[in-house]
């Protein structure tokens, strides 16, 4: 296979084409289990290949992309013949970033690969937390596992030849209750990845265990407790909802493409405009962050980009100053023309597509916020006057350009006079994207830290599913409003 690409790519290179590529997939499995009031409600496993072919010819790209590689000169003239078609009507002339030839192979760092798990072992664990689960005030409990592997072989026109194989885990319990009023509320735990793998060696027992009884209980004091109110005060993040927030209104208003207008049809915009890298001051001096592909741990990091460039650790926002944005090859010399000056210096890796046969597109790495020098949870709590501590990520409402947002969360604790007094339900915050953030007060210590997982990330048209993480500290904002 390997040699029936390189040839087809050199035809089509000896035909006018300035660029191609090929992304072989030859196996992509998942497997989803769902366990719901101890029935297995869902158990299923898909399995595909195929390749996907990128052309770029007078300015234009053309693709095309099958499952059946038993043809690959027409499926490689097919993408050129796309190609050829849209160069009659290009606007912006595409072109890609320098990058050196890459000849290398990325393995997830995986002590256990869950595909040789039996499914009774599956079944037997979830079988084990929901006993857990099953305690009084609980209404509906959950349990999911979620299981991807694939293999990805990636070769250009400009020598490189990339290797990659990749095992995910995707985990999560939630336990639902019902109050005096009827209205139903939800606690939910799904770990974060320490270490330096990200195998089935995750499912920790004892892990999942001590959990499914501390969101039982937590839920429990949802249930009898009294609404959030309706008040400015300093909001204290936990991770369960600060990896939502910065992904959010950090990571999708920081990928070039959505700057760029790339995606107003389908999830919208970004407030910042090039003019704003190296001198729109997008939160407080303790808020540094960076997309960080470099991560042994997290479904972010995966080694090489589906442009070929590898891997980094690209920084964001520097003490509050935005220095940088998530691109590809193509995106930054766009921008770059756009502005008529050197906005960025080549591309920073993030360029993925969640199949063969879809395009890649500018996609979240790790999005990190860097822990910072304020201490533990309770050293924070402890110098917080009048305060809420949130967690959990009950439902979010984002502004069309990430200019505002309103989320509700499972839980929060109010603060009073640094002392952790109740807990309240229905809590929720909201604010302006960029006031919002420089009203970052505190930063937690590396004992705060925790890299979160998501596995469900949707861009482009059509839609493409992305995994990735957020590596986040504890973080408290200033006079937010709460309760509405």
């Amino acid at each position: 296979m390997r040699k029936k690409l390189l040839v087809q790519i050199a035809r089509l290179k000896a035909a006018g084409a300035s660029y191609v590529d090929a992304r072989w997939h030859p196996v992509e499995e998942t497997n989803h289990l769902l366990m719901w009031n101890g029935n297995l409600k869902g158990a299923t496993s898909s399995r595909e290949s195929g390749v996907g072919i990128r052309v770029l010819y007078r300015g234009a790209w053309g693709f095309s992309a099958s499952s059946d590689v038993g043809n690959l000169s027409s499926l490689f003239e097919k993408a050129l013949d796309n190609a050829r078609v849209a160069a009659q009507r290009v606007t912006f002339p595409v072109r890609l970033a320098e990058k050196p030839p890459i000849r290398a192979s990325f393995n997830s760092p995986n002590l256990i690969d869950p595909f040789s798990v039996p499914l009774t072992d599956k079944i037997a664990f979830l079988k084990e937390l929901d006993a857990k689960l099953d305690q009084p005030g609980v209404a509906q409990r959950i349990g999911r596992l979620s299981f991807m592997r694939k293999q990805i072989v990636y070769f250009d026109s400009e020598g490189s030849e990339i290797e990659k194989n990749i095992i995910e885990v995707f985990p999560g319990i939630t336990v639902m209750g019902v109050d005096a009023q009827g209205e139903s509320h939800a606690r939910k735990f799904s770990p974060s990845l320490a270490g330096a793998t990200r195998g089935g060696e995750t499912l920790d027992p004892q892990l999942f265990g001590e959990n499914a009884e501390r969101i039982v209980r937590e839920m429990n004091e949802v249930l009898v407790a009294e609404p959030c109110p309706k008040d400015r005060r300093s909001v204290i993040l936990l991770p369960g909802i600060m990896y939502l927030q910065t992904h959010e209104t950090i990571g999708h208003a920081l990928e070039l493409d959505r700057i760029l207008g790339y995606e107003l049809a389908y999830a919208g915009g970004s407030f910042v405009k090039l003019e704003d890298f190296g001198a729109l001051r997008y939160g407080s001096v303790k808020l540094t962050v960076r997309a960080d592909a470099t991560l042994p741990n997290s479904p972010g990091s995966f080694g090489y980009d589906d442009d070929g460039v590898a891997a980094r650790n690209n920084l964001l926002i520097d003490k509050g100053l935005l220095v940088g944005a998530i691109t590809g090859r193509q995106m930054v010399e766009e921008a770059n023309a756009r502005a008529g000056k050197a906005v960025f210096k080549g591309s920073s890796g993030a360029n993925r597509a969640t199949a063969f046969y879809r395009v890649p597109i500018e996609r979240m790495t790790n999005i990190n916020i860097d822990p910072g020098p304020d201490g533990s949870l309770d050293e924070i709590v402890k110098n917080t006057e009048k305060g809420i501590i949130l967690d959990g990520d009950k439902s979010w409402s984002i502004g069309s350009n990430r200019e505002q947002f309103h989320f509700a969360n499972d839980i929060g604790w109010l603060v009073e006079d640094g002392k952790i007094t109740r807990v309240v339900k229905n809590s929720t915050y909201k604010g302006e994207t960029v006031e919002f953030y420089n009203s970052l007060s505190a930063v937690g210590d590396q004992s705060t830290w925790e890299v979160r997982s998501v596995d469900n990330c949707g861009k482009g048209q059509p839609n493409q599913i992305m995994q990735l993480g957020h590596g986040i500290p504890v973080c408290r904002f200033d006079n937010v409003t709460i309760g509405e």
